[in-house]
């Protein structure tokens, strides 16, 4: 069930979000902010601003001004995602970007950065992209073409163009399940999940669109394929911004990319983490609902990630635009916020004593019904007997 919506009537409502929604723009616009101040002190530790902005000041600001967890009634939901302003915020994310990752390539080709400040360079604009793969998250959800399109545009500079397929018509079908490379496993660390992700999304995106155009009698190898065309924009780029900047770029976009498309990973990593669908009688995957995503209603984190953190209402509903988004009750919710949430996945020791628990609360302390990762399972039985002799085995792939 929803969370109750405004007691005002649905003519009356009003999103009292609307004037913090352009803080999403804030993201692409840092790495001038920490330009200016490179230039005006001239030290390599102001490219840091980025980073610290994203996984400091945000999580502390986020803790401050706590949960929002208010809906829009259903019935003001027609008018809201007609409204092209929350449309055209996102639209605008993509030329800041591309002009902080033409600035971050001049920077960089100077050659005067020392080994902190190329490092916090590579940290900024690897930042800016990965967020921009949210960015591209919602577009590439939407039927409209110019949407779609642009989703490739904001995926090039982190060179994951597949993302527009596995995740649309791989993850979606299989979340939840050990099938899935995109969902991790109750005891997987980010940096065993981050192997199994890149590489196992990479083909199942290829398997999708190659047997898209197979079933069609046709050659995957074509411009049509959702998958060619979208490196075909990385590669246009890459190579308009060595012609600009010399060859010298290229060890800065290949380090910048890895940095976004990790930070994609990590998101995804602690999205449906440990969460599982179970299987109904008929051998199928039950239907996808709000339990299945671990949610957060930190208000500032969601007005950054354009309502990412409504996950569950996400998956269920891929088509509602993100200030529809709507919190549920049943939602399994994180401790946090997801700026926080991803460096404390970078530390398995701290991940596990943060979220162990309250995936097997979640379940009722059944370890049999969490989406498990097969080597951890001696270690989490261990400290978590099976709560019958009966059970069955875990849900592990």
């Amino acid at each position: 069930m929803a969370v109750d919506a405004a007691s005002t009537g649905a003519s009356a409502w009003r999103d009292a979000r609307k004037p913090l929604w352009p803080l999403a723009l804030l993201v692409p616009a840092l790495p001038f902010l920490a330009w200016a101040v490179w230039r005006a002190t001239g030290g390599g530790w102001a490219w840091w601003l980025t980073p610290a902005v994203v996984f400091v000041l945000i999580p502390v600001v986020d803790l401050l001004v706590g949960d929002d967890r208010r809906n829009p009634p259903d019935e003001a939901v027609p008018r809201l995602a007609a409204d092209g302003y929350y449309r055209w915020l996102t639209y605008l994310y993509l030329p800041a970007q591309y002009a902080g990752l033409v600035l971050c390539c001049a920077v960089w080709t100077r050659g005067d950065l020392s080994v902190v400040g190329a490092a916090g360079l590579v940290a900024t604009i690897g930042v800016v992209d990965g967020i921009a793969i949210n960015t591209a998250h919602e577009l590439g959800h939407k039927r409209e073409t110019l949407e779609r399109w642009l989703s490739k545009v904001a995926l090039a500079p982190a060179a994951y163009g597949h993302f527009h397929v596995e995740h649309n018509r791989g993850h979606h079908t299989r979340v939840a399940t050990p099938e899935d490379p995109a969902s991790s496993r109750l005891g997987e660390s980010f940096w065993a999940f981050w192997p199994r992700t890149v590489l196992g999304s990479l083909r199942s995106a290829w398997r999708l669109e190659a047997g898209r155009f197979r079933r069609r009698g046709r050659s995957p190898w074509t411009w049509r394929n959702e998958i060619l065309n979208a490196y075909a924009m990385t590669l246009v780029l890459y190579t308009a911004l060595v012609v600009a900047f010399g060859p010298g770029v290229l060890p800065f976009l290949a380090l910048q990319a890895v940095v976004g498309f990790s930070l994609l990973e990590v998101v995804n990593y602690l999205e449906h983490y440990g969460l599982a669908r179970q299987r109904t009688p008929a051998g199928r995957y039950e239907k996808v609902d709000p339990r299945h995503s671990w949610n957060s209603d930190r208000t500032v984190t969601n007005v950054f990630l354009f309502q990412l953190q409504r996950h569950s209402d996400h998956h269920a509903n891929p088509l509602r635009r993100y200030q529809t988004l709507r919190s549920f009750e049943s939602s399994p919710q994180l401790p946090a916020g997801y700026a926080t949430m991803v460096v404390a996945a970078l530390v398995p020791p701290v991940w596990r004593r943060i979220m162990d628990h309250r995936v097997l609360a979640h379940y009722g302390g059944d370890l049999t019904r969490a989406n498990v990762h097969p080597p951890a399972l001696r270690r989490l039985r261990e400290r978590r007997p099976r709560p019958s002799a009966t059970a069955s085995e875990p849900y592990a792939g």
